[in-house]
Order: structure tokens, then C-alpha cells, then sequence
């Protein structure tokens, strides 16, 4: 003990206090019964009893310490104009950002492609169900008219049903062309080439055209009037030149 009050005296310094700003306090004022506390009252092993006694020490220290800082003219309040240099650069900021935004984005992704397999997995129930009522349906038809057959039922109400089904679906069949229309290549050949018509027999003789003989021709009938591709008709005007005058016609190109 006389040792180490011995090294106590050589390094201490005698400072003003506002050079130091020391504060030690004996016992601990409890700011709601506003009494001490006394240090044996505190069960260390009691965490929250152990932090508050820390808690109020520290309250209590500045409590004293603040008045004798403004008797002093000591500022202990930031000027709203207080600037301080910041710990890391702007260019470790700026990578920061980077990362939390790449971050963000990649969060934004997986959440879109968790919501797009909802979406097929939904897509899939759906098709499921539907498969499935199908073959229930195919599988209650069958079995009524395997007892049909059997002379089990004399019913006849899942043909009805099967038709009414089938009209609803040539129905809507119908109303969906209807309302699609033809696409834009049909609209253009149309508007072109016009609508057409009734092709099938189009060309077949009937009373009318056959008592009218008004466009008769008989030159033209029994291949005269041909000049003089006479009874060739219409092979001699398209018969081919011999080999001696195409090589002829060939040498006047040339």
C-alpha cells in the first residue's frame, strides 16, 4: 500500500478539474424513492438490478458534472452548424450503395421468380382439376351406359347432358370466332380479291344458258377463220420452228 501511494504521488498531476472532468460518487440516489442505495442491496448475479444501479451512477455523475460546467462557461450542446469529417470516403460510400442497391435488386428478383412459380404452380392445379372432372365425367358416362346396355337403367339423361355440353362448347367456340374475326392477312386478301364465292359447279350448264346460242360461233367452233393455220388450228399456229430456221434465227440474233 505505501508503494503504490508512492508511484500515486509521482505521476499525479495537479490539473484544474476541467482539464480532468472526474467525477466520483459515493452512494447511488434512486431518482423514485429518492434514497441511496446502498452497494450491498445489489445482486450482482441480478442482470437488470446490476445495468439500472450502472444507469443511475451515471445519471447522478452527470447530474453534478453539468452544473459545474456551465459555472465554468463550458458549451455541452452541438452548434446545429457542427461539421465533422465522416469516418470512411465518399468512394467506400459509393460501393456501399452499390451493394445494398445490387442487393435490393436481387431481393426484387427472387421475389419475381417466386412469384412466376406461383403462378405455374397455380397454372398446373388448374390444368389438374380440370383434367381430372374430365375423366370424371368420361368415367360417369361410361358406367351409365354400361348399365344401360346391362338393362340396369332405362335412363337416357347423359345423352342429354353429353349434348347440351357439346352445343355450350360449339356455342362458345362460335361466339369466340365471332368475336376474334379474321386476322389482318385475310382482311387484306379480301379487301384485294374480293370475297369470292361458290367455286363448286360454278361453270355448270343450265336451262337458260343452254337455250341461249346468242355467243355461238362457228368458225371458231369447227377451227375456221384461222388464216393460214388452217385445219392445225390453234397447234399449227403454236407448233415449233424446225432445227434449220432456229439456227437461222439464231445466227441474225448473233
Amino acid at each position: 500500500q505505501d508503494g503504490l501511494k508512492q508511484c500515486l504521488s509521482e505521476f499525479k498531476q495537479q490539473l484544474a478539474w476541467v482539464e480532468r472532468l472526474d467525477v466520483t460518487l459515493g452512494q447511488v440516489v434512486d431518482p423514485v424513492s429518492q434514497s441511496a442505495s446502498n452497494k450491498d442491496d445489489v445482486d450482482p448475479e441480478n442482470d437488470f438490478q446490476r445495468e439500472m444501479s450502472f444507469y443511475r451512477q451515471a445519471q447522478a455523475a452527470v447530474l453534478e458534472a453539468l452544473p459545474r460546467l456551465r459555472k465554468l462557461q463550458v458549451p455541452t450542446r452541438r452548434p446545429d452548424d457542427y461539421f465533422a469529417e465522416m469516418a470512411k470516403s465518399d468512394q467506400q460510400m459509393q460501393k456501399i450503395r452499390q451493394k445494398l442497391k445490387s442487393k435490393q435488386e436481387a431481393m426484387e428478383r427472387s421475389e419475381k421468380a417466386k412469384q412466376l412459380r406461383a403462378m405455374r404452380k397455380y397454372g398446373k392445379k388448374v390444368q389438374t382439376e380440370i383434367l381430372q372432372r374430365r375423366q370424371k365425367e368420361k368415367k360417369n358416362m361410361l358406367n351409365a351406359v354400361k348399365k344401360y346396355q346391362k338393362g340396369l337403367s332405362d335412363k337416357l339423361d347423359f345423352l342429354d347432358e353429353e349434348q347440351t355440353s357439346s352445343q355450350g362448347s360449339k356455342k362458345s367456340n362460335a361466339s369466340q370466332r365471332i368475336k376474334k374475326g379474321p386476322n389482318a392477312k385475310r382482311r387484306y386478301k379480301n379487301q384485294k380479291f374480293g370475297f369470292g364465292g361458290k367455286k363448286k359447279g360454278s361453270k355448270w350448264n343450265t336451262k337458260e344458258s343452254f337455250n341461249d346460242v346468242s355467243s355461238f360461233r362457228s368458225k371458231v367452233a369447227h377451227n375456221k377463220g384461222l388464216g393460214k393455220a388452217g385445219k392445225g388450228g390453234k397447234k399449227a399456229l403454236n407448233k415449233r420452228p424446225g432445227k434449220r430456221t432456229r439456227q437461222k434465227m439464231k445466227s441474225r440474233a448473233r
